[in-house]
């Protein structure tokens, strides 16, 4: 075997590596839908919506998806002079499309129905990685929403949002399945974006209560534009 032809065969694994890193790249850079990765380390006190996006911004530009204006997908309540804000009304129009380039929605009516493309594996992080669900330890599946279904705001009473996302020590958060997964087997326990109510032994708003119910204080980030 001359040189030429061991410099081909060992040339061709490395060019096969950057062909496959350039591609993953570029599904990243235009990537428009992703779970966060971490949440704010501060339990569902995100400093409100502005300070989630902010987090949907960070994680986006560290994943070089920062060409786009990103939004977390939170509703708030009407509370102390304050309007409700829908999660569906604060992501633009779609389509969305994840880490590795699959569509998960093409549109807001389709993100909320029973044909969104959503599952564990399409799920993912703004890294391309696939969120601990179900069965696994530790169980991080919960996603802060603090919206009905229809990605609608809860009308105002209960508290949905901790306080709409600026308390870690008062309320609870509704929260949705990213794995679709849960104890039952309907509708509600499947739902991505509207499970069950945060709960523990704080309440139902700081890091540990919302471990223990199979969360980490995660949510969803779409692409408004």
């Amino acid at each position: 075997m001359n040189s030429t032809m061991r410099f081909s065969i060992f040339a061709l694994p490395a060019s096969l590596v950057l062909g496959a890193s350039a591609v993953s790249s570029a599904q990243q850079a235009n990537m428009s839908f992703f779970v966060t990765s971490a949440g704010s380390g501060k339990g569902a006190d995100l400093s409100g919506l502005e300070g989630a996006d902010r987090i949907c911004q960070q994680l986006a530009q560290a994943a070089g998806a920062e060409n786009h204006t990103w939004h977390a997908y939170l509703s708030t309540q009407t509370v102390d002079g304050q309007l409700a804000v829908n999660a569906r009304d604060r992501i633009g129009q779609g389509p969305w499309q994840n880490a590795k380039g699959v569509i998960i929605a093409k549109n807001v009516d389709e993100l909320h129905s029973d044909n969104n493309n959503l599952t564990k594996q399409t799920a993912l992080t703004e890294k391309g990685d696939v969120v601990n669900g179900r069965g696994d330890t530790p169980n991080r599946h919960d996603a802060l929403t603090g919206s009905q279904p229809d990605g609608r705001a809860f009308p105002p009473g209960d508290d949905h949002t901790c306080h709409n996302w600026t308390s870690s020590t008062q309320g609870a958060a509704m929260v949705g399945h990213i794995d679709r997964q849960g104890l039952r087997d309907d509708a509600q326990s499947k739902s991505w974006n509207s499970s069950h109510l945060s709960r523990g032994p704080d309440g139902g708003c700081s890091q540990a209560d919302l471990r223990s119910t199979g969360g980490d204080g995660l949510f969803y980030c779409f692409a408004a534009n």
